[in-house]
């Protein structure tokens, strides 16, 4: 593994020097300007707000004709037309919850429909069919409606108003997703997604059905964190978050699956939103192509490598992203979707910003990085009487390129240590088939996965035995292939529901990999409804996942053996238990969970010269996996999650949620030892309230009960040989994850103030992070002692080394963000 490790984002706030005082400053600035759009007498809240969408049935996609559309809290309602269209206007500007029913469909409900003068919100509702019909009486009409089939249980779903509003989370998904339980993240400002004890590489990616290899700018290659979300809220409608139960159509993943849903652009008008945020500024277009067609695009500039450079400090980082979204309708039975994703990341380092301990600190060991990646991919669907047919094809490429000199020396060749450079691309087709036969639901599908990795390395690499040096070339082409069925029914009057699905799994890396029988992975769930709100729910399953092309493609430097597939590497195997209960609350607007999980890992890739596993690995930037390892390492974990969500009632909402997790992966002698993602106990309580004449205030407390590390080997450490070739210190993996840090817990404000005029919108926004600056202290960095000059000086007992130093680490400062939203 290329351990390349950053600083967190609390090195920023140190350079800018944030101090209590600046907290009434950015409150005064908000209050200043909320003042300013408050007594201009055009920013009235008149009701011209307007609600229009379309009712269809989720099976065929024909309009259903007299659907009820009400408004949650209102007298207002209508009917569905001829074409399933549907109308309501007299809206004040707000958020509402609309609900949709007709004969012989299940009812739904959408949460938090926003709306605004100046545009008609516009909301498409799908109808799932209730049962049969025989000879024109609906039979099995159920009212236990409130689950899905496939996925009873560790379900979860955000919506796009959520994810928004989420206090300290800077509209960034990613963050957002740490509030559901089972979610957890590193103590510093990474994206790392750890759901239920598992490794940040566990969990996949769809948008729109399309597979994405990342959702982070600057992300772990082998693993999927990073510290920014690339993913624009703007473009998005809602995501699910699968941490168990997965559907058979998503191979793969280990831990979670995530589907994110963008959402369909408009057809009447053109529209934008920009938006000034705590790091970037974006802009977001939308509106007709032709009378069957319409688009979506945002795209998002950072400008935080300005902010670092007025402060003065040692790194200055730069990112770019674009999204796409392209719809044609055919007609009303087939529809073809096109998405585009992008980013280009810059890091680079400010060697003029030298002046303290840290920050020279800092600049010694960070490499220079640039990445980019893209996804492009098609989505066409095909609606029937009784189903649908999906066809996905898609195209990932991810780039990513770090260089390291001694001294940051690059006018002596002698003086390189890194220079990595590697490429992923991936191309893949998906065809599933849903058809629906009576009371029984059938998923069928397959999948055909072209990869292309290169690497060009050169690193030299400190270890506890020494420098090693790893200097090879690698090209691997596979060829990855699956297929998948599910059935789910109810029964018993519609109390029980029943899902049995089976997938497996292939890859021509290796003898290994090769038999689908080998990646069998069969999977089972049930519910059951002891009353109209209250259901009894389970699943277990086995599932597969292939290790990271940087593990399948590591070379031997002197034969360039593919040193992995010689150590038998092959797909990783988890296992999972989940029981449960749930209780429906508040008319469907509230839910209590409680879940039980296990988990058992076997396969997973054990590193030869860290003697740690990977499943360790991935909580810090650069690259995982690209070493030699072998299939010998197991795992655990085990939990007890508790949700209670409330969705907008009345102006209020909030999320309530404690994790006890335990995770754990065997050492080197096989003994099992806590995880780096041990974190034994989470909190995690979000709520807020929406005021009338666009007031909202929220808030986050989160708690953790310390996180697990490993400590230093500070003799190996500060050998000059290895010191020189890492910049930093060495971990003794013979005592992995045997410290761990203070409990720690921070508090997050925002406060929206939202103005609504007859063309046009202004959102403005107070955000406060870490409100009552509760201080973390973290593993102290390990320096050695240097000179005036910079240079480091040599222990006067020991020729070979270093003397070393210690630099405290902690976490801790308050960060008062203020953001203007203008839609059009």
């Amino acid at each position: 593994m290329l351990q390349l490790l950053w600083v967190n984002l609390d090195a920023i706030l140190n350079g800018l020097k944030m101090r209590r005082s600046t907290i009434p400053q950015a409150v005064l600035t908000f209050c200043q300007l909320a003042i300013m759009f408050c007594l201009s007498s055009a920013a009235l809240s008149a009701q011209t707000g307007v609600i229009r969408g379309n009712v269809v049935d989720a099976l065929n996609n024909n309009p259903i004709i007299g659907a009820t559309i009400r408004v949650e809290g209102t007298q207002l309602g209508t009917i569905s037309d001829s074409e399933g269209a549907f109308l309501l206007a007299g809206f004040e500007p707000g958020l509402y919850n609309i609900s949709a029913s007709s004969v012989g469909y299940e009812s739904r409900k959408i949460f938090e429909v926003e709306v605004t003068n100046s545009r008609p919100a516009v909301v498409q509702i799908a109808l799932t069919p209730k049962a049969v019909e025989l000879e024109g009486v609906v039979v099995g009409g159920s009212r236990f409606n409130n689950k899905i089939e496939e996925s009873p249980l560790s379900l979860r779903s955000l919506g796009n108003a959520e994810i928004k509003r989420s206090p300290g989370a800077n509209r960034d998904i990613s963050r957002v997703i740490q509030t559901l339980p089972g979610a957890a993240s590193t103590v510093s400002f990474r994206n790392d997604i750890i759901i239920r004890g598992g490794a940040p590489n566990e969990n996949r990616f769809f948008l729109d059905g399309i597979e994405v290899p990342t959702i982070n700018h600057f992300a772990t290659q082998g693993g999927s964190g990073g510290p920014v979300g690339l993913l624009n809220v703007d473009v998005i409608s809602n995501v699910d978050y699968y941490a168990g139960a997965f559907p058979a159509s998503r191979g793969n993943a280990l831990s979670s699956v995530f589907e994110f849903r963008q959402k369909q652009a408009r057809t009447d008008r053109y529209t934008a939103n920009a938006v000034v945020g705590a790091s970037d500024l974006g802009l977001t277009l939308e509106g007709p192509l032709g009378e069957n067609s319409s688009v979506i695009v945002s795209g998002r500039r950072s400008y935080l490598q300005i902010l670092a450079d007025l402060v003065g400090l040692p790194f200055l980082p730069t990112y770019n992203d674009a999204q796409l979204k392209l719809t044609h309708n055919f007609d009303d039975k087939n529809r073809l979707s096109i998405i585009g994703l992008g980013a280009v990341d810059d890091f680079e380092l400010n060697f003029d910003a030298n002046d303290t301990e840290t920050k020279r600190y800092l600049l010694n060991f960070l490499p220079v990085q640039t990445q980019w990646s893209y996804t492009l991919g098609a989505n066409y669907q095909h609606f029937r009487d009784d189903g649908f047919y999906t066809f996905v094809v898609s195209r990932n490429e991810f780039n990513n390129d770090f260089v390291k000199y001694n001294n940051n020396d690059d006018s002596d060749p002698q003086n390189l240590t890194l220079d990595y450079n590697s490429r992923e691309i991936d191309n893949k087709v998906r065809l599933e088939d849903f058809r629906q036969f009576d009371n029984f639901n059938l998923t069928l599908s397959a999948n055909l996965d072209q990869n292309t990795y290169t690497n060009e390395t050169f690193n030299r690499f400190a270890t506890q035995q020494g420098v090693l040096l790893r200097n090879f070339s690698s090209e691997l082409n596979t060829l990855r292939w699956g297929f998948s069925a599910q059935a789910s029914t109810r029964l018993l009057e519609k109390r029980l529901l029943l899902s049995v699905g089976l997938r497996a799994d292939a890859a021509d890396y290796s003898d290994e990999t090769s038999n689908l029988l080998d990646q069998l992975s069969p999977r089972f769930s049930a519910a059951y409804f002891l009353s109209e709100s209250f259901s009894v729910n389970f699943n277990t399953g086995v599932y597969y996942q292939l290790p990271a092309n940087t593990v399948l493609g590591y070379r031997d430097s002197e034969e360039g053996t593919l040193v992995n597939k010689t150590n038998g590497i092959t797909w990783i195997r988890s296992t999972h238990l989940v029981a449960g209960v749930e209780q429906t609350v508040f008319d469907g607007n509230g839910t209590l969970t409680l879940e039980g999980f296990y988990k058992k890992y076997n396969n997973y890739p054990f590193a030869l010269d860290q003697q740690v596993s990977l499943a360790n690995l991935g909580g810090d930037f650069g690259v995982v996996g690209s070493e030699p390892v072998t299939p010998t390492s197991e795992g655990r974990s085990f939990g007890l999650e508790f949700l209670g969500q409330l969705r907008a009632t009345d102006g209020f909402y909030g999320i309530l949620t404690y994790t006890f997790m335990r995770s754990e992966f065997t050492d080197a002698s096989g003994e099992y030892q806590p995880s780096s993602w041990d974190f034994r106990h989470i909190i995690s309580l979000t709520g807020g309230k929406s005021f009338g004449n666009g007031w909202e205030i929220g808030g986050r407390w989160t708690f953790y009960s310390g996180a697990p590390y490993t400590p230093f080997d500070v003799a190996a450490s500060v050998q000059r040989e290895n010191w020189d070739a890492r910049g930093a210190g060495l971990e003794d993996f013979a005592r992995v994850n045997s410290m761990t840090t203070d409990a720690y817990h921070q508090l997050n404000i925002r406060v929206d103030r939202k103005f609504f005029f007859d063309t046009w919108s202004l959102g403005l926004y107070l955000d406060i992070q870490n409100a009552y600056a509760f201080e973390t202290v973290l593993r102290d960095y390990l320096d050695v002692e240097r000179d005036a000059a910079g240079t480091p000086i040599v222990d006067p007992n020991n020729a070979a080394a270093y003397l070393p130093r210690f630099i405290e680490n902690t976490s801790g400062q308050v960060l008062p963000t203020i953001g203007v939203i203008v839609e059009l």
